[in-house]
């Protein structure tokens, strides 16, 4: 089967693997319908992680069932699912306690599992044509037949679970005001996601018109840091006060206004200030304990400069860690269904297999028309 592989930093190719099967009794294998290129699968195709030439990439992925174990109990040829990027057993004790994202089972020495990732466990992505789905009665979503909301239900794999989950991290309540910052795909979800759930006011905090554009056609608040100080700007805004909550959907490769050296702790401590005393911070931005690319020694290392101080005299609290995928894509899923929720409005490419490697280095470059990519390996 075709698949798209890493060989070396800025660079994949689409070639021959291994076909996915069967290996467990509790596993099902899928024909991928799409599967969408993420900002974290760059931190693997710059060369800023241990990744290794042969690993295939894909993280948020959904299909059709070709395949099921003699252990799986609840799917069926032909089922339509959606598949969280945590791979998860279901019966460890953070699976127990919805921790999906933090599997004790399925990562031996670590926390957590994901599809195509490094250091996240023995499972092939599925950027490609066929993908092996272990412990599948628990990890697939099943989805109404047919291919309405394709683009849609493709976002319930990470980036709208994980915008959502920031939104929820920080406890967004119905009438508060919020700053997002990042307004990537899935910043763009947070802010959306804060004002599902009834936010009077999200600020989108980027640099990239397009980006902000999106953001205000949701209707969110645009902020462009090169033309503003966003704390100030949004503290103006709200009276002195600052915003009730805040989210970080940028992570350790930050930047600050008129320069692209990166700022790893800059987007945290911009929250601190930005946010009111006792609010509160959702962080789904990532941040990795090792970089060999960091702007420091002490970065590289994910030690930050983070002003503790304020934010203990401020009262506030923050919560971190990848998203729990599954205790929040149902419910998604249904708003989705219920013409609540059009998460795809993020898409901005969808395209063959074969144009991934072409793909990745546009969004890479941060190509306008590249901010978010789903690809189809069985399109005609």
């Amino acid at each position: 089967m075709k698949a798209v592989v890493y060989k070396e930093p800025y660079k994949v190719e689409v070639e021959e693997v291994d076909d996915a099967r069967i290996e467990d009794p509790t596993d099902v294998v899928i024909r991928i319908t799409s599967t969408a290129i993420c900002g974290s699968d760059l931190h693997m195709y710059e060369g800023r992680t241990g990744a290794e030439p042969g690993i295939v990439f894909g993280h948020e992925n959904m299909g059709v069932v070709e395949e099921v174990g003699p252990g799986v109990a609840s799917l069926s040829e032909r089922d339509r699912i959606c598949l969280p990027f945590n791979v998860a057993c279901g019966f460890c004790k953070n699976c127990e306690n919805n921790k999906t994202g933090f599997c004790l089972t399925v990562n031996e020495g670590f926390a957590g599992g994901a599809y195509g990732y490094v250091q996240m466990g023995p499972y092939r992505g599925g950027q490609a044509e066929y993908l092996r789905v272990p412990f599948a009665d628990f990890n697939a979503l099943k989805l109404p037949p047919g291919d309405e909301h394709e683009t849609d239900f493709a976002m319930l794999a990470d980036i709208f679970p994980t915008g959502y989950h920031g939104a929820a991290m920080a406890d967004v309540q119905p009438g508060e005001t919020v700053a997002v910052y990042g307004a990537g795909p899935v910043g763009l979800m947070a802010a959306y996601s804060s004002l599902l759930r009834g936010a009077a006011r999200v600020f989108s905090v980027d640099r990239v018109p397009n980006r902000l554009a999106l953001a205000e056609q949701i209707g969110a608040i645009p902020v462009n840091f090169d033309e503003v100080d966003p704390v100030e700007y949004i503290v103006d805004q709200t009276d002195g006060d600052g915003t009730d909550k805040g989210i970080d959907a940028v992570g350790y490769q930050a930047t600050e206004s008129g320069g692209d050296q990166e700022q790893p702790a800059i987007v945290l401590n911009n929250l601190v200030y930005t946010v009111r005393a006792t609010g509160r911070i959702g962080t789904v931005g990532l941040y990795v304990p090792s970089d060999p690319g960091a702007p420091s020694e002490e970065a590289g290392e994910g030690r930050l400069l983070f002003e503790v101080g304020k934010f203990f005299e401020k009262g506030l609290t923050m919560g971190t860690g990848q998203a729990n995928v599954k205790s929040y894509n149902r419910y998604l899923r249904d708003l989705i269904i219920a013409g609540r929720a059009e998460p795809s409005f993020v898409v901005s490419k969808e395209l063959p297999l074969e144009e991934a490697p072409d793909a990745y280095e546009r969004f890479d470059n941060r190509e306008e028309g590249y901010s978010k990519v789903v690809l189809h390996p069985h399109a005609a």
